[in-house]
C-alpha cells in the first residue's frame, strides 16, 4: 500500500478522484493507526497503517490506492489516565468523527468499553479486549451528485409554517407510499407524502435527528430502540435505518434526492441536530469515537475531578465547545449539511448547553459568535430549543439576533387559557401579538417566536385533550419518565370515550388550539399527525416506541378527514391574510400611523384595565385592521382585510358585539367557527351580536379595497 504524507485538512476521509486523504485530530495521541476492512462482517481488520504525518495535532496521510467503498476505523495510541481526563485505548476501534457514511453500525458487547465492566475500580481499569468485531465502521464515499437547478428556497420567516416529523413515523403507515419506501427518506420524497404536505400548506419540514445515532444497551435488552435518535455518534453521517438503499453511496443520493424533491415542491428542509451531547455517555459509557480519540479535548470535564463529565443535558456528557477543534467539528458539520446536502436550516436540541463556556450560558460565547460571522450559516434558518437541564438553563427570549426560538411560554399560556385557567387573557394577548416582551428589546421580530402547542416531546394534540395524566407504562420505567404537561383538561373521562359530548368537546378543543396557533403572530409549528388526530394512547415520551404509538395513523376516518380539512383551511387563511403574518409586532401604530390591533371585550369595546387583571374574564376579541399592515420588500404598503378573531374559553355562550370597524351591512363574512368546525365562508350581519359558543374561536373578515377609506377603531 502506497502512503504519502497528505494534508491536515479537510478532516475525515476525502476522496479526490485519485485517492483518499485521511485526517484525524488528537491533541494527546502519540500515534494513530488507520484500520481497513474488506467487508462489514469482518471481525478483524485486513490491514493497519500508521498515519505518517502530524500537523497542528492532526494526524494525516494520503492513500492513492484506496477507493470509495473502503471500510475503516482508527486506533489511537496515547495516555489512559481517567483521573487526568485521558482515555486513549488502542484496543478499541474508533469511529471517525468526520465520517460521511456508516459502513457498519454498533453491535453491543462489553469489549466496546474502554474499561473492564464490573471491575471493582470501574472505569479506572483498562480493558485490553479488541472491540473491532463489534465497533461501528466508517465508509469512504464519493459525494458527487447532480443537483440541477436546486437552490435554497429562503422562504421568509413570516411566511413559514413548520411541520415537525419523524422520517420513519411519517410514512411508515401511509398507504399510498410504495411499501418498500415506507419509513425512509425516499418515502418522504414520494408523490403521496409530498402531496399531503402541499395540500396541508406547510412550507418547511423539521426532521427529527437524521445523524447516525446509537441505541442504548438497556433499551435493546428491553426490545426497544432510541426511536427519536437523540443519541448522535456521527455528525456528518446519515442514519442508515431510514434508507431504502443498502449501499452507503446510494443512501447519500437518496437523501439528496429527497431534499431536491421537497425543494421542487416549495418545501424547505430543517434538521433537528444534537450537538449538546454524544452517544458515549458518562465515564461508565462505551469508547466508540471521541472518548478514545481525545477525551479531554472533546468533552467538558469537571474541573477538579477530570474523571467526571459536566452534564447539562441529562445524557451523561457535554461537548467542550470552547475547544477550537470541537467548535470546528460543529461548524464543519453544519456547513456540510448546507453546502453538500442542501438543507435550509437547523433546530438545535438543548441549545443552551452549546453556549456554556465556564458553566454559565453566555450569549457572547464562541459558538454564537462564529455562527454569526459565518457567510454560509448566518444565512440559513437557525432555531434554538432555548433550554437545557443545567442550572439556570431556561433561556426563552435570551438568544441573540438572527436566532429564532421554540417559545415554551407561548405553548404554556395557550394551553392554560384553553384549559379554562383564570387570569390568562393578558398574557394570551401578548403571545397572540408575537411575544414582544421576549423578543423586541434586542431588535428581533415576531418571527423569532416559533409558536407551538405540541411537539415530539410531550402529548400529541389529540392526547393533550384526552388524557389528564401521562401513560408511559410501555417505556418500562414505571411511568416515571416524561413530563407532567397536562394538569387536567376536565374532559371527564381519561382516554378513549364513546360519550358523544366528550368526543365533541375534545374535537372542539383540538380545533381551538390549532386555530389559536395559526392566527398568532410568529412562526407556527405543527406536530406531524396532529392534523389527523393521531394518538399515542397517552404516552407523552415515545422516544423508544418504534411502533404504532409513534407511526402516524393515516387510516380513512371521519374524524381525521374533518380535522385535516379544518387544518388545511386554517393554513390557507394564514397564507391569504397578511395581517396574520406581519414582520413587526402588533402594538402601537402601523406604517401609516393607524393602530394595527385592538383588544375587545364582548361588548365590542376596548378591554379595560379591570378586564385585563380579572381572573374571571375568559373571552377576548382581537381586531386586526387591514390598512397598511406592513410594507413589502420594495417599501409598498400591503393592504389586507380587517380581521376579527373572537376567543371564548368560558363553558357558556357569550354574545359578542362586533366593533364599529366591522359594522358594515355588506362585506362581513365568517371564515370559520371551531364550535362546529365549519370552514365555509358565510355572510354575517354585523349589527347582530354573534353567539360565540362555549370553548370556541370564530374568525370574521371585512374586505376592504386598497383605494378605499382605512377605518380606524371608533
Amino acid at each position: 500500500m502506497r502512503i504519502w504524507p497528505g494534508q491536515p485538512q479537510p478532516l475525515g476521509a476525502t476522496w479526490d478522484g485519485t485517492g483518499v486523504n485521511f485526517a484525524l485530530f488528537s491533541q494527546v495521541a502519540s500515534r494513530v493507526e488507520l484500520c481497513l476492512f474488506d467487508n462489514p462482517h469482518d471481525r478483524v481488520e485486513a490491514a493497519r497503517y500508521d498515519l505518517p504525518e502530524r500537523t497542528f495535532n492532526v494526524f494525516h496521510g494520503y492513500f492513492p490506492d484506496v477507493r470509495p467503498g473502503a471500510l475503516y476505523g482508527y486506533r489511537v495510541h496515547g495516555p489512559y489516565d481517567p483521573q487526568r481526563g485521558h482515555r486513549c485505548n488502542p484496543h478499541k476501534l474508533l469511529f471517525d468523527p468526520y465520517a460521511r457514511a456508516v459502513g457498519r453500525t454498533v453491535q453491543w458487547n462489553d469489549a466496546l468499553f474502554g474499561y473492564e465492566v464490573n471491575h471493582p475500580h470501574e472505569d479506572l481499569s483498562l480493558d485490553s479486549r479488541d472491540s473491532a468485531p463489534w465497533a461501528p465502521l466508517a465508509q469512504v464515499v464519493d459525494t458527487a451528485f447532480t443537483w440541477g437547478e436546486d437552490r435554497p428556497l429562503r422562504t421568509p420567516w413570516e411566511k413559514t409554517v413548520i411541520y415537525e416529523l419523524h422520517v420513519k413515523g411519517f410514512t411508515r403507515l401511509m398507504p399510498q407510499v410504495p411499501e418498500r419506501l415506507r419509513g425512509t427518506y425516499a418515502g418522504l420524497a414520494s408523490e403521496a407524502a409530498i402531496t399531503h404536505l402541499k395540500r396541508l400548506g406547510v412550507t418547511a419540514v423539521e426532521l427529527l435527528p437524521v445523524h447516525f445515532h446509537v441505541d442504548e444497551p438497556f433499551l435493546l435488552k428491553q426490545g426497544r430502540t432510541n426511536y427519536w435518535g437523540y443519541n448522535t455518534l456521527g455528525y456528518f453521517a446519515l442514519e442508515p435505518r431510514y434508507c431504502s438503499e443498502t449501499d452507503p453511496e446510494l443512501r447519500l443520493i437518496e437523501f439528496k434526492s429527497m431534499v431536491r424533491a421537497l425543494h421542487a415542491a416549495g418545501i424547505e428542509v430543517i434538521l433537528d441536530v444534537v450537538y449538546n451531547h454524544t452517544a458515549e455517555g458518562d465515564e461508565r459509557g462505551p469508547t466508540l469515537s471521541f472518548r478514545g480519540i481525545d477525551n479531554s479535548s472533546y468533552y467538558h470535564l469537571v474541573h477538579d475531578n477530570r474523571r467526571k463529565y459536566r452534564d447539562f443535558t441529562g445524557c451523561g456528557n457535554t461537548p467542550w465547545v470552547r475547544h477550537p477543534r470541537v467548535l470546528q467539528l460543529i461548524m464543519d458539520s453544519l456547513r456540510y449539511w448546507v453546502t453538500e446536502m442542501h438543507v435550509d436550516g437547523f433546530r438545535f436540541d438543548l441549545a443552551a448547553a452549546l453556549a456554556r463556556q465556564s458553566g454559565d450560558v453566555d450569549r457572547m460565547s464562541g459558538f454564537f459568535n462564529v455562527i454569526h460571522q459565518d457567510p454560509v450559516l448566518s444565512q440559513v434558518k437557525l432555531i434554538a430549543e432555548p433550554w437545557d437541564v443545567g442550572e439556570g438553563g431556561y433561556h426563552v427570549g435570551r438568544f441573540p439576533v438572527i436566532w429564532t426560538e421554540w417559545n415554551g411560554r407561548y405553548r404554556d399560556c395557550v394551553r392554560r387559557y384553553w384549559k379554562g385557567d383564570g387570569g390568562t387573557v393578558a398574557e394570551l394577548a401578548t403571545r397572540l401579538a408575537g411575544s414582544a416582551d421576549l423578543y423586541q428589546d434586542d431588535g428581533r421580530r415576531p418571527s423569532a417566536s416559533i409558536n407551538f402547542i405540541t411537539c415530539h416531546d410531550g402529548f400529541s394534540l389529540r392526547d393533550l385533550v384526552s388524557y389528564n395524566t401521562k401513560h408511559n407504562e410501555a417505556n418500562g420505567e414505571a411511568n416515571r419518565d416524561g413530563s407532567n404537561d397536562n394538569l387536567s383538561w376536565n374532559c371527564g373521562v381519561e382516554g378513549p370515550s364513546d360519550d358523544p359530548e366528550i368526543v365533541e368537546l375534545r374535537r372542539r378543543q383540538m380545533r381551538n388550539l390549532l386555530a389559536t396557533l395559526l392566527v398568532s403572530q410568529g412562526v407556527p409549528m405543527l406536530l406531524a399527525g396532529d392534523e389527523v388526530g393521531h394518538t399515542s394512547q397517552g404516552n407523552n415520551n415515545c422516544y423508544s416506541q418504534d411502533n404504532y404509538l409513534s407511526w402516524i395513523d393515516w387510516s380513512d376516518r371521519e374524524e381525521a378527514r374533518g380535522l385535516l380539512q379544518f387544518t388545511q383551511r386554517l393554513i390557507a387563511i394564514r397564507a391569504e391574510q397578511p395581517a396574520l403574518s406581519r414582520r413587526h409586532f402588533l402594538q402601537g401604530s402601523g406604517p401609516d400611523g393607524l393602530n394595527d390591533v385592538y383588544w375587545l371585550d364582548s361588548n365590542g369595546k376596548q378591554m379595560s384595565v379591570e378586564d385585563w387583571n380579572s381572573s374571571h374574564v375568559k373571552a377576548l376579541g382581537m381586531l386586526l385592521l387591514g390598512h397598511c399592515s406592513q410594507l413589502d420588500h420594495q417599501g409598498a404598503c400591503i393592504i389586507g382585510d380587517h380581521l376579527l378573531v373572537l376567543f371564548n374559553a368560558h363553558w357558556d355562550t357569550v354574545l359578542f358585539h362586533l366593533p364599529p370597524a366591522m359594522r358594515s351591512v355588506a362585506g362581513i363574512e365568517r371564515l370559520f367557527d371551531t364550535a362546529t368546525g365549519d370552514v365555509n365562508v358565510t355572510p354575517y350581519d354585523p349589527r347582530e351580536p354573534y353567539p360565540l359558543q362555549g370553548r370556541s374561536v370564530a374568525l370574521f373578515r371585512k374586505r376592504i379595497a386598497p383605494e378605499g377609506p382605512q377605518h380606524e377603531f371608533r
